[in-house]
């Protein structure tokens, strides 16, 4: 067997250039890929049911934030109706698309002797009434305050981004990841 020559070292070298310069092309590419398509359905939809996903409440006696478990949807509905988008109708069978909007209270635990935290956390699921297909979804942490307002205002604030996500995203634009935000 014959020792390599400096000529299949160069063929070499030059086969290994195109490959790299093929690979930086095609990940630059990607990199430059405009955003994936909203689904036409939710562009198009003129019509919505809203599904109460529910709320966790951390103490029925003494509860975190006011207006009880049911809070997230009513204001969640509340908004959808002023913002005359959508005409909201009492049944999934004659609605476009289904908006499951529903608030937890999640807790993670820090390890250790430092115990657990506890954050609210908002969901907004877009769903396909035929199918219960899920079509998009938002979730939006939100934070408690010292003290009952600010904890309600921190509410209120987590339900308009809620709004404001499915706004954007109605406009065709789906907008910063609200997993993204802080």
């Amino acid at each position: 067997m014959r020792a390599p020559t400096s000529a299949c070292f160069g063929a070499i070298i030059a086969v290994t250039l195109v490959i790299l310069q093929f690979s930086t092309s095609v990940a630059g590419q990607a990199k430059q890929s405009t955003a994936a398509p909203v689904p036409a359905q939710i562009l198009t939809a003129k019509k919505v049911f809203i599904c109460n996903g529910g709320g966790d409440e951390m103490a029925e006696n003494d509860p975190i934030f006011s207006g009880g478990p049911d809070r997230a949807y009513n204001e969640f509905y509340a908004g959808v109706k002023s913002w005359n988008r959508f005409e909201i109708v009492d049944s999934p069978s004659a609605a476009d698309l289904l908006l499951l909007v529903r608030q937890e209270v999640l807790t993670v635990s820090l390890g250790g002797k430092a115990g657990a935290s506890d954050t609210p956390l908002f969901h907004l699921e877009i769903r396909d009434p035929r199918t219960n297909a899920l079509l998009w979804g938002f979730h939006v942490h939100g934070e408690f305050g010292l003290g009952q307002g600010n904890s309600d205002r921190n509410f209120d604030q987590a339900v308009d981004r809620l709004l404001n996500d499915l706004r954007t995203l109605g406009a065709g634009q789906p907008g910063p990841s609200a997993a993204a935000r802080p």
